[in-house]
């Protein structure tokens, strides 16, 4: 008799061994374990970037192991973002990522082959959209303008041009600009010695008898042209 039950015991035993799972069966399920899971992304310093814009590129991030990301595994989704620059991440342990924001600057709106482009301080061309709030920028005309635009645009700002005043810039293929101003003044620029000839520009723009003046031709070196 004994040794029937120890053979009913035994097989009882064989039979559970052989179809338990501890996936169907476990009377204490843990816990999901979250300690260093990737679980907020703070966005600090963006202006003209949405945050959600920024969040919807990083959803793959979250859950992952803040120990092993990586800058780029941040910075590879945001390229395509438009005004973006550069970013700074941090690490806040044991589960948020901080990432600070450096956006490009709108300077003007570019008219090219009939369509309309807003341009940043990077020289990236962005589809002009009638959503964008930028209307008080200048606008740039002139083939391939944009390719000399911000080198330009930082010449006049280095030589303490009021930039504030420019209502369009006119590029010239030969490689230099007209500026038409607010109040409908148009000034001629060369297309070398160009700091100097800003310079004496911000020095006419300061004198009042100028201001009567439509035209101000600094064209040649050493000879200013009014009309």
């Amino acid at each position: 008799m004994k040794k029937l039950y120890r053979i009913i015991i035994l097989l009882a035993a064989f039979i559970f061994l052989t179809t338990y799972s501890p996936n169907e069966f476990n009377v204490f399920p843990k816990k999901k374990n979250l300690f260093f899971k990737i679980q907020n992304i703070k966005i600090v310093n963006n202006h003209l970037i949405e945050e959600s814009t920024i969040i919807e590129k990083l959803t793959e991030i979250y859950e992952k192991n803040i120990l092993f990301i990586e800058r780029n595994d941040i910075e590879r989704p945001l390229k395509s973002i438009e005004f973006l620059e550069k970013i700074e991440v941090k690490k806040k342990y044991p589960n948020t990522i901080i990432i600070n924001v450096y956006e490009t600057e709108p300077v003007a709106i570019l008219f090219k082959e009939n369509s309309k482009y807003l341009l940043d301080s990077s020289s990236n061309l962005i589809p002009f959209n009638e959503n964008m709030l930028f209307d008080d920028l200048p606008s740039i005309f002139g083939e391939k303008a944009e390719q000399d635009f911000i080198n330009f645009f930082d010449q006049l700002g280095n030589n303490n041009f009021p930039k504030q005043r420019v209502k369009n810039f006119y590029y010239f293929q030969i490689g230099r600009w007209d500026l038409e101003l607010l109040n409908n003044q148009i000034i001629k620029f060369p297309a070398s010695k160009i700091p100097e000839a800003i310079q004496q520009s911000v020095e006419l723009l300061a004198r009042k008898d100028f201001g009567n003046y439509n035209i101000i031709d600094l064209r040649i070196h050493g000879k200013i042209v009014v009309e």
